[in-house]
């Protein structure tokens, strides 16, 4: 469900203009009127083929999850089937997807900070991929599953935050060992 496929190249341009700028600077912080000038439409042209900002909202989230989903899935075949191999494929992709998707850490975490409200129609996205990654991480490490999640959203965070060098490979190291005692 690519939510760009289909769309006119203004609409792209929309979608493209206001990713950038809600993960830049917040959703709260973006106005309609930022993101149809960054994409060269008028208001009414966004309007037209969104409805609302809560809509581009919805559809910038959808397609982030979509291409991390992408990503990830690159990352996961090439790992191979060992599970401990594969969780650690987690690791190295979102290490990979940071530095070439931006450094402000997790579009979804980010996100729930400003949208926390469960009838917002975003919400469902945000803790869907969420749920997802903790389905993978269980799926791949049973038990540890949890941990391993844990572990993994807040490297994200640390990264975002850039409270110290390589949160992710750190807490890569301690998944690593962590498997490796526990031999998943």
């Amino acid at each position: 469900m690519s939510t760009t496929k289909g769309r006119t190249p203004g609409a792209r341009r929309v979608l493209e203009a206001a990713g950038r700028l809600f993960y830049e600077r917040g959703i709260h912080a973006v106005g309609v009127d930022l993101i149809a000038a960054e994409a060269g439409v008028t208001k009414k042209t966004l309007y037209d083929r969104f409805g609302s900002k809560e809509q581009i909202v919805v559809e910038y989230l959808a397609d982030r999850d979509e291409r991390w989903r992408a990503f990830l899935a690159q990352r996961l075949d090439a790992a191979g089937p060992a599970p401990a191999a594969r969780v650690l494929a987690v690791f190295d992709a979102s290490r990979a997807w940071s530095e070439e998707n931006g450094s402000k850490g997790c579009s979804m975490v980010n996100a729930h900070a400003e949208i926390s409200d469960p009838s917002h129609p975003a919400y469902p996205i945000i803790i869907g991929q969420k749920q997802w990654m903790l389905d993978l991480f269980t799926g791949l490490a049973g038990d540890l599953g949890r941990t391993c999640m844990l572990l993994h959203e807040g490297a994200l965070v640390a990264h975002g935050l850039n409270v110290f060098a390589d949160p992710i490979g750190h807490a890569r190291e301690q998944v690593r060992a962590l498997l490796a005692s526990n031999v998943c």
